[in-house]
């Protein structure tokens, strides 16, 4: 990657952290996907004391399927075993395949256990925080909308990739999730939020260059 991809792709890398500050919840939900950094993050907030249940959401989506054996909160939810977090501090929701079905679908099974949590801390990939809240404020529904704060993995642009996300897939992937970002609230999936115009032109030199795979 040339100094000018990495200059415009962690311009929006950035726009996309909220930088919450994390306080003890009701319960960590964390949303599957194809990294496992994600599922030791969740276990550690649980270790750390963060909340007393620990949820995973996910069956197989675009990036997992053909390449997880299991549903994405199964291989979660053992990650979290591994590091430590007891199994009857887990719950699993293994059949959403998007964003917005692990927010519905998650809603649902806690609805039939009678969970009804109060303060919900919410983690995701990095470059995906944002897209997450705007998921989470839609979806959840608005009666009983818990207190929300969103959480990733502490890792920085130039050290996120690996064999499993290269640099130049998460970047594609990235630059689709700003473009949902601004369409999805039009189709009634997320809501608004404001996109600075340093980081669309970002993402319009980005898809110029050639990174177009992710997008609608």
């Amino acid at each position: 990657m040339n100094d000018e991809i990495n200059q415009l792709a962690r311009r929006i890398w950035d726009y996309m952290h909220l930088h919450h500050t994390l306080v003890p919840s009701d319960l960590i939900l964390t949303l599957g996907s194809n990294d496992l950094r994600v599922a030791e993050h969740a276990a550690d907030c649980y270790l750390k004391g963060l909340a007393p249940l620990l949820m995973f959401s996910g069956n197989v989506g675009v990036l997992t399927r053909g390449v997880f054996a299991k549903p994405e909160a199964e291989l979660f939810a053992e990650a979290a075993i591994k590091k430590g977090v007891p199994r009857a501090a887990i719950l699993c929701e293994s059949e959403s395949t998007n964003t917005g079905d692990n927010i519905r679908f998650s809603y649902r099974l806690l609805q039939e256990r009678g969970i009804q949590p109060q303060s919900i801390i919410l983690v995701q990939k990095p470059y995906m925080e944002r897209r997450a809240y705007a998921t989470f404020m839609k979806q959840w529904p608005a009666a009983e909308k818990p207190e929300v704060l969103v959480t990733s993995p502490p890792l920085a642009y130039e050290s996120y990739a690996d064999d499993l996300m290269p640099k130049e897939m998460f970047i594609n992937v990235m630059v689709g999730d700003l473009q949902r970002i601004r369409e999805y609230p039009k189709l009634g999936f997320q809501i608004e939020q404001e996109i600075p115009a340093e980081v669309w032109r970002a993402y319009e030199r980005l898809v110029t260059l050639g990174f177009n795979q992710r997008l609608l």
